[in-house]
């Protein structure tokens, strides 16, 4: 009698722990089939962006896009901020506000070239019309922005957070 007791415990606790190890690896299973970035990160949630460096703001949205950060633009986002609109991932509140201008090295004209260069690098960031408009008119604005609300844009295409 005692060694059927024995038995059957061995046989509940292998029971027991091939159930754990089951939900486990379902756990696993589940988690590998998601995305790096939405495994190990929330939204990036933009409130109040004043802008910056292209060239430094181009290499952070490069890292984002790879890892397929989400990024939701729910505030003020103005200048090199607005270089967000180009991931995939990114989305619009329709109370955002959006400032955009022309290239320019804090506040004086750049040369020609480095002007459209610089100018192409923030349009490439840009759908259509967006884009566009930019070329045509927003960067030629090189002291205080064009403002765009969270609404146009969304007009405009861009997902609505």
């Amino acid at each position: 009698m005692k060694l059927k007791k024995t038995r059957l415990r061995a046989w509940k606790r292998l029971i027991r722990n091939n159930i754990t190890l089951c939900i486990t690896a379902a756990g696993i299973l589940s988690t590998a089939a998601m995305p790096a970035a939405a495994q190990t990160r929330a939204a990036f949630v933009v409130q109040s962006d004043r802008g910056g460096w292209l060239g430094q703001r181009s290499k952070k949205i490069r890292k984002m896009r790879a890892t397929g950060q989400r990024v939701e633009l729910r505030g003020t986002c103005l200048s090199a901020c607005t270089m967000y609109l180009s991931l995939p991932n990114a989305c619009v509140s329709s109370n955002a506000t959006f400032g955009f201008h022309g290239p320019s090295r804090n506040g004086q004209q750049l040369s020609q070239r480095e002007f459209d260069h610089w100018s192409r690098l923030m349009a490439d960031n840009y759908r259509e019309p967006l884009r566009s408009w930019f070329l045509t008119k927003a960067r030629y604005r090189t002291s205080g922005y064009y403002n765009m609300s969270g609404t146009e844009l969304i007009r405009m295409g861009y997902p609505q957070c």
